[in-house]
């Protein structure tokens, strides 16, 4: 019988016959031969993700109105991404997309491009026009045909995961080194690698890894070892550091909110015993001891993370400039929706209409410093809120269009994962399989979370790239079931669909 002894073991691989373990002398090459075959597609949006970390320039400050208007070198890698899609569909002749996912994708394109052809200046409406189709059309398109197995999402997420803790890591040296943006005139505030003109950058990256680690550790498929489970939920939980000393209360409150619809999503006494436990989290982190520790021995950072949180409250009663600035901001975009109620001012209109519709209660700008800039006053070019900026630069056609997208997203991904739910775990645990619960889990709730982000915050920066991944993962989950629910085989193919997971 083979295998017996070693003589004979050695004898059998070298003649090319099968040993116990049912392998041959290619056997180990030609398995890493196929899995990369089955996941090169997914490295594009590999490097998307990571180029993100690539830090911003040090040296002076740009010219006013033009920071965070160039392409960086995560634009590019989805540039990529979206060429190599295109270039593939024509080589194969195929029909990539069904008609719901053509539906979703193309009418809020169809509005972009309505807005810009309408816009007083349809030239300098173009810059904006791209990045709209970057984000919410051309990436969210390629991530569902590039994403073939629920493997290749679990790829992206563990790297979203990954940029997070990176970022995380940065933001919490700045902090304890005094080497962040400027805030309340100390250099506290942890922006990561995105400098201190894009201080929503790194909380928004931590968001999206404390969602992705959440949604993986809640759900792990069938198999998975106790230990990356554990490491999963102890990157949510300790990524939730540098979130807070981002400072950023629109990243606190969607994170929150993402957070706890991943936790009811995946069952209703999962959530129960997190929220309890991190209930108790929260009563330790307000003690004095760790006040004393958040305040680095200075007596500073602490009190000022803790009049940050307060503030969240005194929005209504006693908002501070940046509040008062952003409900000026948003008035104003109301005002250039009213003067052009159709098709809006045009993408990227709304900086040039600002003036012309805005109080004088704005300040129109802000002050930046620190993280390796110098001081530098960056003016306030958009709402600081999505939804308002569509319907100020794309009119009631766009906002339709984009919104009803948006939730057609979340009502789908919504109804698959409880689906998926509803099966239940199988071989290895079950009856159904690896139904990628987690793919789902973390689809869903990086929608909630941009979803809920956009009541204070709209694209624009480095970061923006993430968004567009974010919307692309919440796409192939809505959109592509059958790639969403499809396992891959040892051989690297999609199970029961030969070749061509297309």
């Amino acid at each position: 019988m083979y295998g017996r002894t070693r003589d004979g073991l050695r004898d059998e691989r070298r003649e090319g016959r099968p040993d116990r373990w049912g392998s041959t002398p290619a056997g180990a090459p030609g398995r890493l031969r196929a899995a990369a075959a089955a996941h090169w597609p997914v490295l594009p949006v590999l490097a998307t993700v990571a180029l993100v970390c690539v830090p911003a320039g040090t040296g002076p400050a740009p010219a006013p109105g033009t920071a965070g208007t160039g392409a960086t070198a995560a634009d590019a890698a989805s540039g990529l991404l979206v060429l190599c899609c295109a270039l593939s569909a024509l080589r194969t002749r195929s029909r990539p997309l069904d008609r719901t996912a053509v539906v979703v994708l193309a009418v809020p394109a169809a509005a972009f491009a309505l807005s810009a052809v309408t816009a007083r200046d349809p030239v300098a409406a173009l810059p904006g026009l791209v990045r709209l189709l970057q984000v919410f059309v051309l990436v969210p398109a390629a991530l569902v045909l590039v994403l073939r197995s629920r493997r290749c999402a679990r790829l992206v997420l563990a790297a979203l995961v990954a940029v997070a803790l990176v970022q995380g890591a940065v933001g919490v040296h700045q902090y304890l080194t005094g080497t962040g943006a400027s805030y309340q005139g100390e250099n506290i505030r942890a922006v990561g690698t995105f400098g201190p003109l894009d201080v929503m950058g790194m909380s928004s990256a931590v968001s999206c890894g404390v969602v992705a680690a959440l949604a993986l550790g809640l759900a792990p498929p069938p198999g998975t070892s106790r230990r990356l489970r554990t490491a999963a939920l102890a990157s949510s939980a300790v990524l939730l550091v540098p979130l807070a000393l981002s400072f950023s209360r629109g990243a606190w409150l969607s994170t929150a909110v993402a957070g706890t619809a991943v936790l009811f999503l995946a069952g209703t006494r999962t959530a129960l015993r997190t929220l309890a436990a991190l209930l108790l989290v929260v009563l330790l982190a307000v003690s004095p001891a760790a006040g004393a520790l958040l305040a680095d021995g200075t007596g500073t950072g602490g009190g000022q993370l803790a009049r940050r949180a307060g503030s969240i409250t005194e929005v209504a009663d006693a908002p501070d400039s940046s509040v008062t600035d952003r409900y000026t901001l948003w008035a104003a975009s109301v005002a250039m929706w009213r003067a052009d109620p159709v098709t809006g001012v045009g993408p990227r209109g709304f900086a040039g209409h600002r003036d012309t519709h805005a109080s004088l209660a704005l300040s129109s700008a802000s002050d930046t410093a620190g993280a390796g800039q110098d001081f530098h006053r960056q003016p306030l070019l958009s709402p600081h809120n999505m939804y308002l900026l569509v319907l100020a630069e794309q009119g009631l056609a766009g906002a339709t269009a984009v919104l009803g997208g948006w939730a057609a997203l979340l009502v789908l991904g919504v109804r698959r994962l409880r689906r998926a739910r509803a099966v239940g775990p199988g071989p290895g645990g079950g009856p159904g399989g690896d139904r990628g619960t987690d793919c789902g889990l973390a689809a869903v709730g990086l929608l909630v979370l941009h979803l809920t982000d956009f009541l204070y915050a709209d694209i624009g920066g480095p970061s923006t790239v993430l968004t567009a991944v974010a919307f692309g993962l919440a796409a192939w989950w809505a959109l592509a079931p059958g790639r969403a629910t499809r396992a891959v085989r040892g051989g690297g193919e999609p199970a029961g669909t030969g070749a061509d997971a297309r």
